[in-house]
């Protein structure tokens, strides 16, 4: 026997370890990739986009921040992405929206720098102050809402702005658009269900 055979032999249990290890991250990962493999009682109280799209690239949504510096969407992969979208005037149902995205985030514990959240503003009108000292911390950029509806709603904005403002959206940390909650959606509800999505998921 050589000197190498004990030493190769050694390592099959480490190998094993780490095989093991590994097991239920790959398996996680399958798993919510396929959200129809989900058990009947896993149930959510937003409603899942299928088929997920991503992130469209800079050309296809062209996105500025409130000072004109242009914003790759790509970049805040590896966050779970709070998504709403209205006009610059952010009339009380824009404003419940952050609100709800906004308590959301906070309320997340642990978990708070896993989320971030976003608010596409669909016009070129001032933002009032007092929205934007209500809800620091939200990324806010200026979109093309026919660009814009093309990715959360997978069409073009026929009707404009109207169909954009009403929900609020959920971006994995893969860059995936991956739930929509309703216009009248119930915060309670969102923020235990957010809680859920980050606290079972090993990615983000």
């Amino acid at each position: 026997m050589t000197a190498s055979q004990p030493a190769r032999r050694s390592l099959t249990p480490m190998v094993l370890v780490f095989l093991c290890t590994l097991a239920p991250i790959v398996a996680a990962f399958v798993v919510y990739m396929n959200p129809q493999w989900w058990p009947a009682d896993a149930s959510n109280y937003g409603r899942l986009v299928e088929p997920q799209r991503p992130v469209p690239a800079p050309e296809a949504l062209k996105l500025t921040t409130l000072d004109g510096k242009p914003f790759d969407l790509q970049s805040l992969k590896g966050k779970w992405l709070l998504v709403a979208a209205d006009g610059a005037a952010c009339p009380e149902s824009c404003a419940r929206k952050l609100y709800i995205t906004r308590n959301t985030h906070a309320s997340q514990g642990k978990n708070v720098d896993r989320l971030a959240r976003v608010w596409f503003i669909t016009d070129d009108g001032p933002v009032p102050d007092k929205v934007l000292e209500a809800y620091q911390g939200t990324i806010m950029l200026r979109a093309d809402p026919d660009q814009l509806a093309r990715f959360l709603l997978a069409r073009d904005a026929a009707a404009g702005q109207p169909g954009l403002a009403q929900p609020i959206w959920v971006i994995d940390p893969l860059g995936n658009l991956m739930m929509q909650y309703p216009a009248d959606a119930d915060g309670v509800k969102v923020r235990k269900d957010i809680s859920k999505l980050v606290y079972n998921s090993r990615i983000g």
